[in-house]
């Protein structure tokens, strides 16, 4: 149960409900889609940077409109994309039928894969580690999916809106991490939920979200052992 007696269950399928509802338009907006071919080759320098040159096994959780795990398949990775939101999942769809590329979508918790021990090489996630009622579960639960000397990498901010999104209204005090972290604390969190070597740096380029963003953006990774 979360703090409000709300079941995770319940907190999950309201956060599933709210983006179902925002699929159509969500790549609509440059901090979440891609408006140019600018905007498209800085992420692709980003991702190379933190996933390597070789092809990786990698499962993108909480992918979305499937925005990363395109970019992924684009620099030659075997990608795998999971989300709780099925109509985000037909987003993606659609736009994989654009590309050559065999990425598969499916659906999935992840706090709970339905994936095996070790396989993959990465995991990567981006702006999803707020949306959980049980973030330090799903580190587990990527640390499990992953290999050893396997990687995660994430995508984060930090913001401190005054007034809750729309649609999360009832549920951001059962979320614990809803307003993001600095980096530092969300490195705390990865080294307790056993990851190695964690860095970050910071994705405040205007180039990545199509302006300046408002609030602080980075990436960050672990090892895992």
């Amino acid at each position: 149960m979360t703090e409000s007696g709300r079941s995770a269950e319940d907190v999950k399928q309201a956060v599933q409900a709210y983006w179902n509802e925002r699929a159509d338009t969500y790549d609509n907006d440059s901090h979440h889609a891609l408006q140019s071919e600018e905007q498209r080759d800085a992420w692709l320098s980003v991702l190379r940077a933190w996933t390597g040159n070789s092809s990786e096994r990698i499962l993108d959780v909480g992918c979305g409109t499937g925005v990363i795990s395109l970019l992924l398949a684009d620099l030659g990775h075997d990608v795998t994309g999971v989300d709780y939101s099925t109509e985000m999942l037909e987003q993606a769809r659609e736009k994989r039928q654009q590309t050559d590329h065999a990425v598969e979508f499916r659906v999935g918790d992840a706090e709970s894969l339905d994936e095996p021990d070790d396989g993959y090489d990465l995991v990567t996630a981006r702006h999803l580690i707020w949306t959980l009622p049980n973030p330090s579960r799903a580190v587990r639960e990527w640390r499990r999916v992953v290999e050893p000397g396997g990687r995660i990498v994430l995508i984060e901010g930090h913001w401190d809106f005054s007034e809750p999104f729309d649609g999360y209204e009832r549920i951001h005090e059962d979320l614990p991490l809803y307003d993001g972290r600095p980096p530092e604390e969300l490195s705390e969190i990865l080294r307790q939920g056993g990851l190695e070597n964690v860095t970050h740096e910071p994705l405040m380029e205007r180039t990545l979200w199509g302006e300046v963003p408002e609030y602080e953006q980075y990436i960050i990774a672990g090892d895992v052992p």
